[in-house]
Protein backbone atom coordinates (compact mmCIF):
# COMPACT_ATOMS: atom_id res chain seq x y z
CA UNK A 1 0.00 0.00 0.00
CA UNK A 2 1.31 3.35 -1.01
CA UNK A 3 0.90 6.78 -0.08
CA UNK A 4 -1.42 7.53 -2.35
CA UNK A 5 -3.78 4.52 -1.45
CA UNK A 6 -3.40 5.70 2.14
CA UNK A 7 -4.42 9.47 1.09
CA UNK A 8 -7.52 7.83 -0.83
CA UNK A 9 -8.81 6.03 2.00
CA UNK A 10 -8.39 8.50 4.46
CA UNK A 11 -10.62 10.92 2.07
CA UNK A 12 -12.94 7.98 1.23
CA UNK A 13 -13.84 7.51 5.24
CA UNK A 14 -14.40 11.07 5.26
CA UNK A 15 -17.20 10.73 2.26
CA UNK A 16 -18.41 7.36 3.87
CA UNK A 17 -18.84 9.92 7.31
CA UNK A 18 -21.02 12.17 4.83
CA UNK A 19 -22.06 10.47 1.60
CA UNK A 20 -25.37 12.97 1.18
CA UNK A 21 -23.97 16.40 2.07
CA UNK A 22 -26.98 19.18 1.78
CA UNK A 23 -27.86 21.23 -0.83
CA UNK A 24 -26.10 23.96 1.65
CA UNK A 25 -22.84 22.20 2.34
CA UNK A 26 -22.55 21.75 -1.39
CA UNK A 27 -23.22 25.35 -2.39
CA UNK A 28 -20.94 26.95 0.49
CA UNK A 29 -18.19 24.58 -1.27
CA UNK A 30 -18.55 25.77 -4.89
CA UNK A 31 -19.14 29.28 -2.93
CA UNK A 32 -15.55 28.41 -1.38
CA UNK A 33 -13.93 28.29 -5.33
CA UNK A 34 -15.74 31.21 -6.70
CA UNK A 35 -14.43 33.58 -3.64
CA UNK A 36 -10.84 31.67 -3.48
CA UNK A 37 -10.60 32.78 -7.51
CA UNK A 38 -12.25 36.49 -7.21
CA UNK A 39 -9.95 36.92 -4.01
CA UNK A 40 -6.50 35.46 -5.82
CA UNK A 41 -6.75 37.00 -9.36
CA UNK A 42 -4.10 39.27 -9.74
CA UNK A 43 -1.42 36.66 -8.02
CA UNK A 44 -3.17 33.61 -10.77
CA UNK A 45 -2.36 36.27 -13.35
CA UNK A 46 1.02 36.62 -12.23
CA UNK A 47 1.56 32.50 -12.24
CA UNK A 48 0.06 32.46 -15.38
CA UNK A 49 2.63 35.23 -17.11
CA UNK A 50 5.33 32.97 -14.89
CA UNK A 51 4.61 29.93 -16.58
CA UNK A 52 3.50 31.43 -20.55
CA UNK A 53 6.11 34.51 -20.32
CA UNK A 54 3.82 36.74 -22.55
CA UNK A 55 0.35 36.56 -20.76
CA UNK A 56 -2.54 39.48 -20.73
CA UNK A 57 -4.27 39.93 -17.39
CA UNK A 58 -7.63 40.92 -19.39
CA UNK A 59 -7.27 37.73 -21.15
CA UNK A 60 -7.12 35.98 -17.98
CA UNK A 61 -9.65 37.56 -16.72
CA UNK A 62 -12.03 36.70 -20.17
CA UNK A 63 -11.66 33.51 -20.26
CA UNK A 64 -9.97 32.12 -16.37
CA UNK A 65 -12.31 33.64 -14.36
CA UNK A 66 -15.36 34.34 -15.94
CA UNK A 67 -15.97 31.00 -16.91
CA UNK A 68 -16.07 29.78 -13.35
CA UNK A 69 -18.14 32.63 -12.29
CA UNK A 70 -20.80 31.98 -14.65
CA UNK A 71 -20.48 27.94 -13.73
CA UNK A 72 -20.82 28.63 -10.00
CA UNK A 73 -23.81 31.23 -10.65
CA UNK A 74 -25.46 28.89 -12.57
CA UNK A 75 -25.30 26.08 -10.24
CA UNK A 76 -26.60 27.74 -7.52
CA UNK A 77 -29.69 29.14 -9.25
CA UNK A 78 -29.96 25.43 -10.45
CA UNK A 79 -29.05 22.41 -8.16
CA UNK A 80 -31.76 22.58 -5.65
CA UNK A 81 -33.99 21.51 -9.22
CA UNK A 82 -31.20 19.19 -10.06
CA UNK A 83 -31.15 17.66 -6.48
CA UNK A 84 -35.15 16.45 -6.76
CA UNK A 85 -36.54 13.03 -7.30
CA UNK A 86 -37.43 12.53 -10.61
CA UNK A 87 -40.81 10.72 -10.84
CA UNK A 88 -41.40 8.25 -13.91
CA UNK A 89 -43.97 6.72 -15.34
CA UNK A 90 -45.01 3.51 -14.10
CA UNK A 91 -46.98 0.42 -16.95
CA UNK A 92 -50.39 -0.34 -15.77
CA UNK A 93 -49.41 -3.76 -14.88
CA UNK A 94 -47.75 -2.85 -11.52
CA UNK A 95 -50.97 -1.00 -10.59
CA UNK A 96 -50.41 2.25 -7.95
CA UNK A 97 -46.65 1.11 -7.41
CA UNK A 98 -44.61 4.88 -7.68
CA UNK A 99 -41.43 5.00 -9.55
CA UNK A 100 -38.52 7.33 -9.58
CA UNK A 101 -34.96 8.40 -10.01
CA UNK A 102 -32.80 9.91 -7.36
CA UNK A 103 -29.39 11.48 -8.12
CA UNK A 104 -26.76 10.66 -5.77
CA UNK A 105 -23.57 11.27 -4.85
CA UNK A 106 -20.90 8.84 -6.12
CA UNK A 107 -17.36 9.24 -3.94
CA UNK A 108 -14.56 10.62 -4.39
CA UNK A 109 -13.78 12.09 -8.00
CA UNK A 110 -10.32 12.43 -9.34
CA UNK A 111 -9.70 15.52 -11.90
CA UNK A 112 -7.18 15.40 -14.37
CA UNK A 113 -6.01 18.85 -15.31
CA UNK A 114 -4.17 20.29 -18.24
CA UNK A 115 -1.44 23.34 -18.59
CA UNK A 116 -3.65 25.34 -21.27
CA UNK A 117 -6.03 27.12 -19.12
CA UNK A 118 -4.79 25.86 -15.97
CA UNK A 119 -7.57 27.33 -13.17
CA UNK A 120 -10.50 26.86 -15.28
CA UNK A 121 -10.27 23.55 -16.43
CA UNK A 122 -9.83 22.42 -13.41
CA UNK A 123 -12.25 24.08 -11.23
CA UNK A 124 -15.25 23.70 -13.73
CA UNK A 125 -15.12 19.95 -13.17
CA UNK A 126 -14.82 20.28 -9.88
CA UNK A 127 -17.89 22.71 -9.47
CA UNK A 128 -19.50 19.90 -10.80
CA UNK A 129 -18.03 17.55 -8.49
CA UNK A 130 -19.32 19.19 -5.11
CA UNK A 131 -22.76 19.94 -6.62
CA UNK A 132 -22.81 16.24 -7.18
CA UNK A 133 -21.88 15.76 -3.46
CA UNK A 134 -18.57 14.23 -3.96
CA UNK A 135 -15.08 14.94 -2.16
CA UNK A 136 -11.95 15.88 -5.07
CA UNK A 137 -8.75 14.69 -5.33
CA UNK A 138 -6.77 16.96 -8.39
CA UNK A 139 -3.65 16.49 -10.05
CA UNK A 140 -3.03 19.48 -12.21
CA UNK A 141 -0.37 19.87 -15.22
CA UNK A 142 3.16 20.17 -14.79
CA UNK A 143 3.67 21.92 -17.82
CA UNK A 144 2.37 25.01 -16.12
CA UNK A 145 3.67 24.37 -13.08
CA UNK A 146 4.10 28.21 -11.56
CA UNK A 147 -0.36 28.17 -11.94
CA UNK A 148 -0.59 24.68 -10.82
CA UNK A 149 1.15 25.33 -7.82
CA UNK A 150 0.08 28.70 -6.81
CA UNK A 151 -3.55 26.92 -7.19
CA UNK A 152 -2.70 23.93 -5.32
CA UNK A 153 -1.42 25.95 -2.47
CA UNK A 154 -4.93 28.35 -2.86
CA UNK A 155 -6.86 25.20 -2.06
CA UNK A 156 -4.78 23.68 0.82
CA UNK A 157 -5.54 27.30 2.17
CA UNK A 158 -9.41 27.05 1.28
CA UNK A 159 -10.25 23.63 1.86
CA UNK A 160 -9.74 20.60 4.04
CA UNK A 161 -7.59 17.60 2.08
CA UNK A 162 -10.23 15.97 2.50
CA UNK A 163 -12.86 17.90 0.66
CA UNK A 164 -10.65 18.94 -2.08
CA UNK A 165 -7.00 17.57 -2.06
CA UNK A 166 -4.66 18.39 -4.61
CA UNK A 167 -1.36 16.25 -5.89
CA UNK A 168 1.27 18.47 -8.00
CA UNK A 169 3.77 16.71 -10.04
CA UNK A 170 4.89 14.95 -13.01
CA UNK A 171 4.16 12.07 -15.51
CA UNK A 172 4.73 9.38 -12.72
CA UNK A 173 2.64 10.90 -10.52
CA UNK A 174 0.09 11.00 -13.37
CA UNK A 175 0.69 7.34 -14.17
CA UNK A 176 0.33 6.16 -10.26
CA UNK A 177 -3.03 9.12 -9.73
CA UNK A 178 -4.85 7.24 -13.13
CA UNK A 179 -4.09 3.96 -11.38
CA UNK A 180 -5.81 4.77 -8.21
CA UNK A 181 -9.75 2.92 -7.69
CA UNK A 182 -11.45 6.55 -7.78
CA UNK A 183 -15.16 6.75 -7.94
CA UNK A 184 -15.11 8.64 -11.43
CA UNK A 185 -11.84 9.59 -13.00
CA UNK A 186 -12.12 13.33 -15.21
CA UNK A 187 -8.82 13.82 -17.81
CA UNK A 188 -8.85 17.12 -19.88
CA UNK A 189 -5.75 16.50 -22.12
CA UNK A 190 -4.71 15.09 -25.38
CA UNK A 191 -6.29 11.78 -27.26
CA UNK A 192 -2.16 10.02 -26.43
CA UNK A 193 -2.66 10.74 -22.75
CA UNK A 194 -6.15 9.82 -22.58
CA UNK A 195 -5.86 6.41 -24.05
CA UNK A 196 -3.09 5.65 -21.13
CA UNK A 197 -5.72 7.30 -18.53
CA UNK A 198 -8.49 4.83 -19.67
CA UNK A 199 -6.28 2.23 -19.63
CA UNK A 200 -5.07 2.69 -16.10
CA UNK A 201 -8.77 3.41 -14.58
CA UNK A 202 -9.88 -0.26 -16.68
CA UNK A 203 -7.69 -2.15 -14.14
CA UNK A 204 -10.41 -0.93 -11.39
CA UNK A 205 -13.23 -0.31 -13.65
CA UNK A 206 -13.35 3.13 -12.56
CA UNK A 207 -15.54 5.09 -15.03
CA UNK A 208 -14.10 8.12 -16.86
CA UNK A 209 -15.13 11.15 -18.42
CA UNK A 210 -12.13 11.95 -21.42
CA UNK A 211 -12.15 15.88 -22.88
CA UNK A 212 -9.41 15.36 -25.87
CA UNK A 213 -9.38 17.55 -28.59
CA UNK A 214 -8.47 16.81 -32.09
CA UNK A 215 -8.24 19.22 -35.54
CA UNK A 216 -11.62 21.63 -35.45
CA UNK A 217 -12.81 22.63 -38.60
CA UNK A 218 -14.29 26.31 -39.50
CA UNK A 219 -16.05 25.88 -42.89
CA UNK A 220 -16.60 29.32 -44.36
CA UNK A 221 -19.88 28.83 -46.97
CA UNK A 222 -19.80 31.00 -50.16
CA UNK A 223 -22.55 33.19 -48.32
CA UNK A 224 -20.51 34.19 -45.38
CA UNK A 225 -19.15 37.95 -45.36
CA UNK A 226 -15.53 37.38 -45.01
CA UNK A 227 -15.12 40.86 -43.09
CA UNK A 228 -16.84 39.38 -39.96
CA UNK A 229 -15.22 35.44 -40.50
CA UNK A 230 -11.80 36.92 -40.56
CA UNK A 231 -12.56 38.58 -37.07
CA UNK A 232 -13.78 35.78 -35.70
CA UNK A 233 -11.35 32.91 -36.75
CA UNK A 234 -7.84 35.55 -35.89
CA UNK A 235 -9.31 35.71 -32.47
CA UNK A 236 -10.52 32.02 -32.49
CA UNK A 237 -7.16 30.83 -33.88
CA UNK A 238 -5.13 33.29 -31.77
CA UNK A 239 -6.63 33.82 -28.64
CA UNK A 240 -4.15 31.86 -25.42
CA UNK A 241 -1.61 31.97 -28.72
CA UNK A 242 -3.94 29.43 -29.78
CA UNK A 243 -3.30 27.01 -27.06
CA UNK A 244 -6.93 25.82 -26.94
CA UNK A 245 -8.92 22.91 -27.44
CA UNK A 246 -11.84 24.28 -29.35
CA UNK A 247 -9.43 26.34 -31.65
CA UNK A 248 -10.61 26.44 -35.02
CA UNK A 249 -7.37 24.24 -35.83
CA UNK A 250 -7.82 24.86 -40.31
CA UNK A 251 -10.44 26.12 -42.32
CA UNK A 252 -12.43 25.23 -45.36
CA UNK A 253 -12.66 27.47 -48.26
CA UNK A 254 -13.99 28.13 -51.77
CA UNK A 255 -11.45 28.31 -53.95
CA UNK A 256 -12.69 32.10 -55.67
CA UNK A 257 -13.01 33.16 -52.19
CA UNK A 258 -9.44 32.50 -50.38
CA UNK A 259 -7.37 35.42 -51.51
CA UNK A 260 -10.06 37.77 -50.23
CA UNK A 261 -10.52 35.83 -47.00
CA UNK A 262 -6.57 35.93 -46.55
CA UNK A 263 -6.60 40.02 -46.91
CA UNK A 264 -9.70 40.25 -44.20
CA UNK A 265 -7.69 37.77 -41.75
CA UNK A 266 -4.43 39.68 -41.66
CA UNK A 267 -6.26 42.77 -41.41
CA UNK A 268 -8.21 41.20 -38.12
CA UNK A 269 -5.12 39.80 -37.02
CA UNK A 270 -3.25 43.19 -36.89
CA UNK A 271 -5.89 45.19 -35.73
CA UNK A 272 -6.33 42.81 -32.91
CA UNK A 273 -3.37 41.46 -32.20
CA UNK A 274 -0.94 44.01 -32.76
CA UNK A 275 0.60 44.49 -29.48
CA UNK A 276 3.11 41.97 -28.37
CA UNK A 277 1.69 41.47 -25.11
CA UNK A 278 -1.81 40.58 -25.82
CA UNK A 279 -0.49 37.23 -28.02
CA UNK A 280 -0.02 34.77 -25.27
CA UNK A 281 3.49 33.29 -25.84
CA UNK A 282 3.89 29.55 -25.94
CA UNK A 283 4.08 27.04 -22.52
CA UNK A 284 7.52 26.12 -23.26
CA UNK A 285 10.16 25.39 -25.59
CA UNK A 286 8.48 22.33 -26.55
CA UNK A 287 5.32 23.57 -27.66
CA UNK A 288 7.75 26.45 -29.46
CA UNK A 289 10.02 24.15 -31.31
CA UNK A 290 6.46 22.02 -32.47
CA UNK A 291 5.28 24.67 -34.03
CA UNK A 292 8.36 25.53 -35.93
CA UNK A 293 8.74 21.72 -37.18
CA UNK A 294 4.76 21.84 -38.16
CA UNK A 295 5.69 25.16 -40.31
CA UNK A 296 8.89 24.10 -41.73
CA UNK A 297 7.26 20.52 -42.33
CA UNK A 298 4.71 21.76 -44.32
CA UNK A 299 6.94 24.32 -46.32
CA UNK A 300 9.24 21.71 -47.41
CA UNK A 301 6.33 19.60 -48.88
CA UNK A 302 5.40 22.79 -50.58
CA UNK A 303 3.56 24.79 -48.62
CA UNK A 304 3.37 28.62 -48.72
CA UNK A 305 3.76 30.90 -45.35
CA UNK A 306 1.54 33.55 -44.79
CA UNK A 307 2.19 36.26 -42.13
CA UNK A 308 -0.72 37.25 -40.32
CA UNK A 309 0.78 40.44 -38.71
CA UNK A 310 3.08 43.15 -40.81
CA UNK A 311 5.49 43.64 -37.62
CA UNK A 312 7.03 40.73 -36.92
CA UNK A 313 9.93 40.47 -34.42
CA UNK A 314 8.06 43.01 -32.49
CA UNK A 315 9.76 42.32 -29.26
CA UNK A 316 8.10 39.81 -27.26
CA UNK A 317 6.74 37.33 -29.47
CA UNK A 318 8.27 33.86 -29.36
CA UNK A 319 6.35 32.77 -32.91
CA UNK A 320 4.69 35.09 -35.88
CA UNK A 321 1.33 33.83 -36.48
CA UNK A 322 0.96 32.43 -39.79
CA UNK A 323 -1.34 30.88 -42.45
CA UNK A 324 -0.70 28.66 -44.66
CA UNK A 325 -1.85 28.05 -48.06
CA UNK A 326 -1.08 25.63 -50.70
CA UNK A 327 -0.34 22.59 -48.21
CA UNK A 328 -0.10 19.01 -49.52
CA UNK A 329 -2.08 16.38 -47.44
CA UNK A 330 0.87 14.79 -46.18
CA UNK A 331 1.12 17.61 -44.17
CA UNK A 332 1.73 16.81 -40.39
CA UNK A 333 -0.41 20.28 -39.77
CA UNK A 334 -2.87 18.72 -41.50
CA UNK A 335 -3.03 15.67 -39.38
CA UNK A 336 -1.70 16.78 -36.09
CA UNK A 337 -3.81 18.71 -33.84
CA UNK A 338 -1.66 22.45 -34.06
CA UNK A 339 -2.39 24.06 -30.89
CA UNK A 340 -0.63 26.81 -31.61
CA UNK A 341 -0.95 30.22 -33.78
CA UNK A 342 -0.68 28.17 -36.96
CA UNK A 343 -4.18 28.18 -39.44
CA UNK A 344 -4.01 26.21 -42.88
CA UNK A 345 -6.40 27.07 -45.50
CA UNK A 346 -7.66 24.07 -47.15
CA UNK A 347 -10.06 24.86 -50.59
CA UNK A 348 -12.77 22.70 -51.28
CA UNK A 349 -15.66 23.42 -54.28
CA UNK A 350 -18.64 22.96 -52.39
CA UNK A 351 -20.43 22.28 -48.87
CA UNK A 352 -20.39 18.69 -49.91
CA UNK A 353 -16.93 18.43 -50.21
CA UNK A 354 -16.54 19.88 -47.30
CA UNK A 355 -18.56 17.61 -45.57
CA UNK A 356 -16.32 14.43 -47.63
CA UNK A 357 -13.19 16.30 -46.31
CA UNK A 358 -14.28 16.25 -42.33
CA UNK A 359 -16.13 13.13 -42.64
CA UNK A 360 -12.99 11.57 -43.60
CA UNK A 361 -11.06 12.54 -40.74
CA UNK A 362 -11.64 11.54 -36.82
CA UNK A 363 -14.94 13.39 -35.49
CA UNK A 364 -13.36 16.58 -33.82
CA UNK A 365 -14.09 17.97 -30.72
CA UNK A 366 -15.77 21.20 -32.03
CA UNK A 367 -17.05 22.37 -35.75
CA UNK A 368 -17.58 26.15 -37.06
CA UNK A 369 -19.47 27.47 -39.40
CA UNK A 370 -20.18 30.58 -41.50
CA UNK A 371 -22.72 32.15 -43.64
CA UNK A 372 -26.45 32.70 -44.60
CA UNK A 373 -27.27 29.98 -46.79
CA UNK A 374 -29.41 27.66 -44.08
CA UNK A 375 -29.50 24.92 -46.77
CA UNK A 376 -26.02 24.19 -46.47
CA UNK A 377 -25.74 25.05 -42.69
CA UNK A 378 -28.39 22.18 -42.10
CA UNK A 379 -26.62 20.08 -44.66
CA UNK A 380 -23.72 20.17 -42.83
CA UNK A 381 -25.53 19.94 -39.08
CA UNK A 382 -26.83 16.55 -40.36
CA UNK A 383 -24.14 14.78 -42.17
CA UNK A 384 -21.45 15.34 -39.87
CA UNK A 385 -20.48 14.41 -36.01
CA UNK A 386 -18.65 16.63 -34.16
CA UNK A 387 -18.86 17.56 -30.11
CA UNK A 388 -20.93 20.94 -30.45
CA UNK A 389 -20.83 23.68 -33.11
CA UNK A 390 -20.99 27.31 -33.00
CA UNK A 391 -22.30 28.66 -35.99
CA UNK A 392 -21.44 32.25 -36.88
CA UNK A 393 -18.87 32.85 -34.72
CA UNK A 394 -15.74 30.79 -32.51
CA UNK A 395 -16.29 28.97 -28.78
CA UNK A 396 -19.46 30.34 -27.77
CA UNK A 397 -21.07 27.22 -27.41
CA UNK A 398 -18.79 26.30 -24.63
CA UNK A 399 -19.33 29.27 -22.64
CA UNK A 400 -23.21 28.33 -22.74
CA UNK A 401 -23.64 26.87 -19.34
CA UNK A 402 -26.89 24.85 -20.32
CA UNK A 403 -25.55 22.97 -23.28
CA UNK A 404 -23.63 19.59 -22.64
CA UNK A 405 -19.76 20.07 -23.48
CA UNK A 406 -17.62 17.16 -24.92
CA UNK A 407 -16.34 15.15 -27.52
CA UNK A 408 -17.42 12.26 -29.57
CA UNK A 409 -14.80 9.51 -30.84
CA UNK A 410 -11.53 10.59 -30.79
CA UNK A 411 -12.58 13.83 -29.26
CA UNK A 412 -13.62 12.59 -25.98
CA UNK A 413 -15.98 11.01 -23.92
CA UNK A 414 -18.40 12.30 -21.53
CA UNK A 415 -20.12 15.88 -20.94
CA UNK A 416 -20.17 18.22 -18.42
CA UNK A 417 -20.81 22.07 -17.54
CA UNK A 418 -24.19 22.48 -16.17
CA UNK A 419 -26.84 20.26 -15.75
CA UNK A 420 -24.55 17.02 -17.48
CA UNK A 421 -22.05 17.99 -15.30
CA UNK A 422 -24.12 17.34 -12.58
CA UNK A 423 -24.93 14.38 -14.14
CA UNK A 424 -21.60 13.27 -14.84
CA UNK A 425 -20.36 13.02 -11.20
CA UNK A 426 -24.38 11.85 -9.70
CA UNK A 427 -25.58 8.35 -9.71
CA UNK A 428 -28.70 8.04 -10.72
CA UNK A 429 -30.54 5.53 -8.46
CA UNK A 430 -33.55 3.99 -10.00
CA UNK A 431 -36.50 3.25 -7.23
CA UNK A 432 -39.42 1.33 -7.65
CA UNK A 433 -41.80 1.26 -4.63
CA UNK A 434 -44.73 -1.61 -5.01
CA UNK A 435 -47.97 -1.15 -4.39
CA UNK A 436 -51.32 -2.86 -5.12
CA UNK A 437 -54.39 -2.04 -6.33
CA UNK A 438 -56.32 0.62 -3.86
CA UNK A 439 -53.56 0.12 -1.62
CA UNK A 440 -54.62 -4.10 -1.40
CA UNK A 441 -52.56 -6.74 -2.25
CA UNK A 442 -54.81 -7.19 -5.18
CA UNK A 443 -52.53 -7.21 -8.41
CA UNK A 444 -49.41 -6.29 -6.33
CA UNK A 445 -46.36 -7.00 -7.55
CA UNK A 446 -44.86 -10.41 -9.50
CA UNK A 447 -47.53 -11.99 -7.45
CA UNK A 448 -49.89 -12.77 -10.78
CA UNK A 449 -46.40 -14.01 -12.10
CA UNK A 450 -45.71 -16.67 -9.24
CA UNK A 451 -45.70 -20.28 -10.13
CA UNK A 452 -46.72 -22.62 -10.81
CA UNK A 453 -47.63 -21.32 -13.98
CA UNK A 454 -51.37 -21.94 -15.17
CA UNK A 455 -53.60 -20.94 -17.74
CA UNK A 456 -54.17 -17.10 -15.77
CA UNK A 457 -50.26 -16.80 -16.46
CA UNK A 458 -50.75 -17.27 -20.38
CA UNK A 459 -53.69 -14.59 -19.91
CA UNK A 460 -50.96 -12.46 -18.04
CA UNK A 461 -48.49 -13.03 -21.01
CA UNK A 462 -51.16 -12.08 -23.59
CA UNK A 463 -52.02 -8.97 -21.52
CA UNK A 464 -49.23 -7.73 -21.06
CA UNK A 465 -47.87 -7.73 -25.37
Amino acid sequence: MNRFTIQLDEIKAAYAAEPNPSLEVRLERIGRIERMVSANEDKICKALVADFGVKNSIETRLVEFQGIYQACAYTRKHLKDWLKPVQMDTPFYMGASQAWVENQSMGVVGIMSPWNYPVRLALLPAIAAFAAGNRIWLKPSERSSRTSGFLASLIQEYFHPSEFCVTTGGPDIAEQFAALPFAHLFFTGSEAVGKKVMRAASENLTPVTLELGGKSPAIIDASAKLKEVAASLAYGKLLNGGQTCIAPDYVLIEAGNQAQFIQELQAAAQKQFSNPQDLTGPIDDAQLQYWQHLVSDAVDRGAKVIPLLNNPGAGARRFEPVALIDVPQDSRVLHEEIFGPILPIVTIANTAAAISYINSRPHPLALYWFGKDKKNLQQVLEQTRSGGVTINDVFLHSAHESLPFGGIGTSGMGRYHGKAGFDTFSYPKSILEVSGLLGTNLFKGTKLAHPPYTNKTERLLKRLK
